[in-house]
């Protein structure tokens, strides 16, 4: 007689394996394509987290204002803008930002889109212009991030494809391993130095999958928005682009120059005051200042949004036309005003941005180990690819040293050296790859002259600034680059094996 015991069913995987690795498959073929720009973007945007803390620090004597500027002071400051603006004759447009939870300055810029003559400045609490505004390094790395100093409109699109492709490479990557989630805490230590990265690589990737979807859509967004604002201009207004961007942006100034009074920025803040009574001035924009067809921007800042600020609309006779809706408007209009605070993670305070570092650093390892990986697996199958190899790591290791170059050469030579200096070391890393032997090695020569080119800058600036500096982020911000040099410097002392 024959058992007829029945046989347990075998559990039917939630992904039919053949999707699994197409999926897997394009998970690498999206990282390789996107790598260096991915990871540039990547190390640039965790450094521009601290963005603000960056300039003071660069620029230590200027004043500090952590509360914010009253009314008078506001006035103050449109004030003396406009005479410094006149004085260079570029009084065209007037922007004014005021100290926030973000950042600890009073700004003031102006400039004349004509003749290219522009002024930036730093005012004190009282809306008095101290000391010209000038943090080029700063600079130099959020253009980086922005735009990889390429043409704006180019570079903004060029890194918002590098949204999509990160975006969709996060997609990709949890549909590749559908045991992602439930293997979250499980790390394979002491055996196969490839798969302790591997695990290390999905371990992070799920940690911060929040914040990596959150920053890749964000940043997606914010890089393709002249695309967008061109798609929305012939879905919805005929193709008419300066509508769809004064719908979304507010009204733009009219090309009237007849002559007429600057606006009275303190009677528009009073009457926002006057309907909302715990606002705060945060910025005001005035486009065509002291001309006819003038319009200004109001920056005002309420309690318990995400935005930096709403925009209320008015023009030069102080007529109300309007606001951006950023703070209690339409979704559309609100997820607009949410999309740089949550980007940069400029909400919240600091513990916010030592949050968003962190999650920073470990997408842009995320990023590294994704292609490391990717080589490691040929190595192992047996088509292993040197070349790329010293490439990839002349990538890695040679964009710290490139922007630590940059820093030394603003420092040491100015502004005009800084893009040839990144540039010719990240070109100078990638001819010397190929003839380093093997990756390993050149990514212990690139650490090491990575953490001394950092401590070189530190060191540079230091000299620049220690009897002159004012601002207590100097000396809290070059102990903290400082250390950051010393540890990359540490860290060439064990050879890697990718």
């Amino acid at each position: 007689m024959q058992d007829h015991t029945p046989q347990k069913a075998r559990k039917k995987p939630f992904l039919a394996p053949d999707f699994v690795r197409a999926m897997l498959a394009g998970h690498s073929a999206l990282g390789i394509a996107f790598a260096a720009l991915i990871y540039i973007v990547c190390l640039t945007g965790t450094l521009c987290v601290f963005l603000h803390e960056l300039q003071r620090w660069e620029q230590p004597d200027a004043p500090v204002a952590s509360a914010p500027l009253t009314t008078e002071a506001a006035a103050n400051a449109v004030e003396q803008g406009y005479r410094k603006a006149r004085a260079a004759n570029a009084a065209h447009d007037l922007f004014i930002m005021g100290p926030s939870p973000v950042q600890s300055r009073v700004l003031v810029n102006f400039h004349d889109h004509d003749t290219g003559v522009e002024g930036n400045w730093i005012a004190n609490d009282k809306g008095e212009l101290i000391v010209e505004n000038t943090a080029p390094w700063s600079e130099f790395v959020g253009d980086l991030h922005m735009h990889l100093h390429l043409p704006r409109t180019f570079g903004l699109f060029l890194v918002g494809l590098t949204g999509v492709a990160l975006l969709s490479s996060l997609v990709s990557g949890l549909l590749s391993h559908p045991r992602l989630f439930k293997d979250a805490f499980s790390l394979r230590w002491g055996g196969s130095r490839r798969l302790q990265e591997a695990d290390l690589h999905n371990r992070l990737g799920v940690w911060g999958l929040p914040f990596h979807v959150v920053v890749s859509t964000t940043g997606a967004l914010l890089g393709l928005s002249t695309l967008i604002v061109g798609v929305l201009a012939l879905a919805a207004y005929d193709g008419d682009s300066e509508k769809a961007f004064a719908t979304i942006l507010g009204p733009h100034p009219t090309e009237d120059e007849t002559a007429a009074p600057v606006p009275d920025i303190a009677a528009m803040i009073r009457a926002i005051q006057a309907e909302k009574q715990d606002a705060e001035f945060a910025s005001a924009n005035f486009g065509h200042i002291a001309k006819i067809g003038q319009i200004v921007h109001l920056g005002m800042r309420t309690p318990g949004h995400l935005a930096n600020s709403n925009s209320y609309y008015f023009d030069g006779s102080g007529k109300r036309l309007g606001d951006g809706g950023l703070e209690s408007g339409t979704i559309g209009q609100q997820i607009l005003g949410a999309l740089q605070p949550l980007h940069f993670g400029w909400f919240g305070g600091f513990a916010v941005k030592v949050v968003y570092a962190v999650l920073g650093l470990a997408l842009t390892f995320v990023t590294h180990s994704g292609v490391a990986i990717w080589l490691a697996r040929r190595r192992d199958a047996g088509r292993p690819t040197p070349f790329w190899e010293t490439i990839w790591a002349a990538v890695t290791w040679g964009q710290p040293l490139a922007i630590a170059a940059a820093a030394i050469a603003i420092f040491s030579g100015g502004e005009a050296f800084a893009l040839a200096a990144y540039a010719g070391t990240t070109v100078a890393c990638l001819i010397a790859a190929p003839f380093a032997g093997d990756a390993s090695r050149l990514t212990q020569l690139l650490r090491a002259l990575s953490g001394i080119a950092i401590l070189a800058a530190v060191a540079l600036h230091g000299t620049l600034w220690a009897s002159r500096a004012t601002d207590p982020m100097f000396f809290w911000a070059t102990a903290a680059m400082a250390a950051c040099g010393l540890i990359v410097l540490a860290s060439a002392r064990h050879r890697p094996t990718v």
